[in-house]
């Protein structure tokens, strides 16, 4: 299977803590992107969104620095059983985080429907939250 990876970058008007907050907390994340989530602050520990259409694992938390997941869209034609890796890094700046996020092993069919939703159920979604 050919795969592809996608970098993001967004500025968020938040501290660092606060993105990290939301992506992290079930109740934050369900409200900012207006769907289920149940997420958790463990590594090794699962979470999924979009009512289990996002799965995966978390492999790494550096709290308010840094998220590192398997990742696994049960839609899109995405393959079964394939997981990318997802890492959302986080830094203070001015006006509020520098969000860089680079999404590795996207099955290329899926890649630009992929790279479009971070930015509709994502990062537009969590620049309103924070308005």
């Amino acid at each position: 299977m050919k795969t592809k990876s996608i970098r993001q970058t967004v500025l968020i008007n938040a501290s660092p803590h606060a993105v990290y907050e939301a992506l992290v907390d079930s109740r934050q994340h369900a409200k900012f992107t207006g769907s289920p989530a149940k997420m958790t602050r463990k590594v090794g520990g699962p979470f999924s969104a979009y009512e289990d259409g996002l799965v995966g694992t978390n492999l790494e938390l550096i709290p308010d620095k840094k998220i590192v997941q398997s990742w696994m869209c049960v839609m899109d034609h995405w393959p079964e059983d394939h997981y990318s890796r997802a890492v959302f890094s986080l830094k203070k700046v001015t006006g509020g985080t520098k969000l860089t996020f680079t999404q590795s092993g996207v099955p290329s069919e899926c890649h630009a429907s992929i790279s479009q939703g971070w930015h509709d159920h994502y990062w537009e979604p969590l620049k309103t939250y924070f308005k």
